[in-house]
């Protein structure tokens, strides 16, 4: 049978940008369906590029790096503060989704506007806005439409001072207090904004931690550094009832105590997860496999239940990062199409965390490696023994190396503080490269630079060898 299309691929974000560049790139007719007016899909207008382009703005907004290491405090209007926010953010999603743009067109990708639903395995109906309908047939579909924020039923979302984790990008003031409902990453990241800009910020999470994939050392790290930015931290603590009263955002709290304490503030966020946006598109009527929560079930080669059909990127859930996402389109475009030069995705992917400080991570936390019975040792390096700390002003930072004792080979990288999610991919190469712990003592380092903490965390590891 001749088709429209060898592959059409539905959602324009990271992960459908690189599926079907990746295509077109290898000869295939590619299309790419986006529902929305600009590509780029949640990374670059309500999640990934957004937020931390809000941090950086806040971060020289508020002056709160200026303000201990240079003993002066900046004057932040508050009535103005948002506009500003807003105008920096727009500015990056513009330019990310014009950069969307030239790379499918550079590649011959076709762009279509629409909303798309599944016919059978090799056709997809394309909705516009206008009332039409076309339909294309394709050999290959690959869906990477995203997710959408989970929203509780107890949480009055049609309040417009409840936001959830894609409505707090059009916030319209700060104000004095917020609560922030969920301590996983979204949640953690704005509440340190939002403390940064001096906004009276609490944090509800349900869970004994935060962020509880971090090596313990690291989220207790965090904490530590979130509390001393002024973030009221409640663990283990959740919400019965939230509700307006006057111009008040209430929330009723439960906690291990007891329940019935009541806080307020003038904005709620609700970090409470997400779920795949798959509701459009028809895909239990072809054989997919779709769970409760909306993600889509897929193979080891991203291939779902019905063979002609693939999906990537945050629509299967965990772990739903840009960076992995765009590297499952790639891989499933190399199995979808036989191309031999890419067929998985490396087991070995880097976290990062964008609160203040940042947080970043690779290979094996102590945790791990414990449950997994090896022999492990330790070393540590700190922003403030650091030449380039000092500079910089950062006396929390820490760089952790984890070491398999038997091999010397590191196994692990945690970083925290300036630049973390920059300096974890020096751990992450040599962790990839096999590389032990004689890498860093050989290793000559830029003087002065925060990269240097490696060769001094692994001579602080050093002695565990002996």
């Amino acid at each position: 049978m001749a088709y429209d299309y060898d592959l059409i691929v539905i959602g324009a974000g990271p992960a459908g940008e690189k599926g079907a560049v990746q295509a077109a790139y290898f000869g295939k007719r590619v299309a790419i369906v986006e529902r929305e007016n600009e590509p780029g899909g949640a990374a670059v207008h309500t999640g990934t590029l957004p937020s931390k382009t809000l941090r950086e703005t806040a971060l020289f907004l508020s002056g709160y790096r200026q303000m201990e290491l240079y003993g002066f405090s900046v004057d932040m209007h508050r009535e103005m503060a948002i506009p500003r926010l807003l105008a920096r953010k727009n500015q990056v999603r513009e330019l990310e989704a014009n950069r969307f743009k030239w790379n499918f067109d550079r590649h011959n990708v076709k762009q279509l506007k629409g909303v798309a639903t599944m016919v059978d395995p090799h056709t997809v109906e394309i909705s516009t806005l206008g009332g039409g309908t076309q339909r294309l047939t394709t050999e290959f579909v690959l869906v990477t439409t995203g997710s959408i924020p989970f929203q509780p039923p107890n949480i009055p979302f049609d309040d417009a001072d409840v936001d959830d984790s894609d409505t707090i990008l059009q916030i319209d003031r700060l104000p004095e207090k917020m609560i922030v409902i969920g301590g996983g990453v979204i949640g953690c990241e704005y509440a340190t904004m939002f403390a940064a800009m001096r906004v009276n910020v609490v944090l509800l999470e349900g869970r004994a931690r935060l962020l509880p994939f971090l090596d313990f050392e690291m989220g207790d790290r965090l904490r530590t550094a979130m509390m001393g930015l002024g973030v009221d931290i409640r663990l283990e603590t959740t919400t019965k009832m939230v509700k307006r009263e006057g111009d008040k955002i209430v929330c009723e709290l439960s906690a291990p105590g007891g329940s019935g304490e009541t806080i307020s503030c003038g904005k709620l966020l609700a970090a409470s997860g997400r779920s795949g946006r798959t509701a459009e598109l028809n895909l239990p009527a072809i054989g997919v496999v779709v769970d409760k929560r909306g993600y889509v079930q897929v193979d080891e080669g991203y291939r779902t239940a019905t063979p002609s059909v693939f999906a990537a990127g945050d629509v299967i859930g965990f772990p739903a990062l840009a960076s992995t996402s765009m590297e499952q389109a790639r891989v499933a475009v190399c199995h979808a199409f036989g191309f031999a030069y890419k067929k998985q995705v490396s087991h070995l992917l880097p976290y990062g965390v964008y609160t203040i400080p940042e947080v970043s991570c690779v290979g094996f936390s102590e945790e791990q490696a414990k449950e997994k019975k090896i022999d492990y040792v330790v070393g540590r390096a700190f922003y403030r023994d650091n030449q380039r700390g000092k500079i910089v002003g950062d006396k929390d930072g820490v760089v952790k190396l984890v070491f398999d004792k038997a091999t010397r080979k590191l196994i692990g990288c945690h970083c925290i503080g300036d630049r973390a999610s920059e300096l974890v991919h020096i751990g992450q190469v040599t962790i990839t490269m096999g590389g032990t712990i004689d890498v860093f003592i050989e290793m000559v380092f830029n003087y002065p630079t925060l990269s240097e903490m490696f060769k001094y965390a692994a001579y602080d590891a050093l002695k565990g060898f002996a």
